[in-house]
């Protein structure tokens, strides 16, 4: 049995999978998220609660904001920013009396989606968050890919390629930079761009059925969406040439991303063909709690 926890910032989910990826259970909490004590027990004590309905000891993933450090052990880069310089992987061990795998939370989006998802079966594939913020995990041949400084499918903190006049600096970002693609191609960063130019303050999803109804304002949003979206994927298309792009968090519910993006990226990709796919994650938002599970191979 593999055990998968996804640790959010407002929820903490626990999944446990079969020999055959099947769900044996499932279940969420509130989580405790500026209490760092209480997040270790927290999960300590799902683990132990699932184990015991289940009758069974599994090995455990967790998929987390951010991710540890290399050369420290300790969690960085999280936006649940009480995670940040705690040793959370030492402290669940000794919690749970056995050894973890911790991994960003997109990383667990990819590998699940590479796994048994829509990027099942892919060379390549790529998990883009597309969320609260944005990140990005890279699976090849099953496995995921995690690069010399833990860091491998950040793509969230790079700039937005091939920037307009009128987008630079672009908006700060909380790691200190401007105009990373997490400040235009997340969820909220798309409301702050909608309201930038002169639209309604608006949530994400209302921008999106605000362009459908045919509201001009709202659909000029989703235009410089669709097209700084198709600018960034073009990037990693460039690089990494994958199979499949999967999609993931709450803009990946825009249907029109799929309809529209593949056509938008051919003006930006190096070649005269575009085989990648772009596609929906298969597991939705359990994606990242089932990547956590499949961080252990079955034994």
């Amino acid at each position: 049995m593999r055990i998968g926890v996804d640790l959010g910032g407002t929820k903490i989910e626990i999944v446990a999978l079969g020999r055959e990826g099947e769900t044996l259970l499932r279940r969420r909490i509130a989580s405790p998220s500026s209490d760092y004590d209480a997040i270790v027990e927290a999960i300590g004590s799902l683990v132990e609660s699932a184990e015991a309905e289940l009758g069974s000891r599994g090995t455990v993933g967790v998929g987390t904001p951010g991710s540890p450090s290399p050369a420290t052990g300790t969690m960085r880069n999280a936006n649940s920013t009480v995670l940040n310089g705690k040793p959370l992987v030492g402290d669940l061990e000794r919690r749970l009396g056995r050894t973890i795998r911790v991994e960003n939370d997109a990383n667990c989006f990819a590998l699940s989606e590479a796994s048994d998802g829509n990027a099942a079966g892919a060379s390549c594939a790529f998990g883009a968050i597309l969320g609260t913020g944005v990140g990005g995990g890279i699976v090849v041949r099953g496995a995921l890919l995690e690069g010399a400084n833990g860091i491998a499918g950040e793509w969230g903190h790079a700039p937005v390629p091939w920037p307009r006049a009128d987008e630079l600096p672009g908006p700060p970002c909380y790691c200190g930079k401007f105009g990373c693609i997490e400040t235009v191609l997340s969820g909220p960063g798309f409301a702050r761009d909608h309201l930038a130019h002169g639209g309604a303050e608006r949530t994400a999803p209302e921008i999106v059925a605000a362009a459908r109804a045919g509201d001009g304002a709202a659909r000029a949003s989703l235009e410089r969406y669709l097209d700084r979206l198709a600018r960034a994927l073009a990037s990693l298309v460039n690089v990494l040439d994958p199979d499949a792009i999967v999609l993931g968090g709450g803009m990946s519910n825009v249907t029109e991303l799929y309809a529209e993006l593949p056509s938008r990226l051919e003006s930006y990709v190096f070649s005269d063909t575009l085989a990648t796919r772009i596609v929906p994650a298969a597991h939705g938002d359990s994606s990242g709690v089932r990547g956590a599970a499949w961080l252990w191979p079955l034994a």
